[in-house]
């Protein structure tokens, strides 16, 4: 039970770390202009990516400082979710005896 409650939460991390990468991604071609930010597909894909970060990014927005237009959330996310597959999930895995297939 514990193994694919922590194969759920690796797959759903992995989901998380890609969106986040997609939501950076689209938001520098935006910045830099490389996309035409008026575009119905562009402004939907931004819209969607935005709904599934904004809620994620919120707490760590109000604890880090304001750094102009400079946004680490994403960066710390990033680190987070790294953490949480590498070191907690292991640990906790390690403490069940059960063996993760990656």
């Amino acid at each position: 039970m514990i193994l694919a409650i922590v194969q759920i939460l690796y797959i759903a991390l992995d989901v998380l770390f890609w969106v986040i990468i997609g939501q950076v991604i689209l938001s520098w071609l935006l910045v830099f202009g490389v996309i035409n930010p008026t575009s119905n597909v562009v402004r939907t894909i931004s819209e969607v990516l935005e709904r599934i970060t904004a809620p994620i990014y919120r707490p760590i927005r109000k604890i880090m400082p304001d750094f102009g237009m400079i946004d680490l959330s994403p960066m710390v996310m990033l680190f987070a979710i790294i953490i949480m597959q590498r070191a907690i999930l292991p640990g906790i895995l390690a403490e069940t005896g059960a063996t993760l297939i990656r």
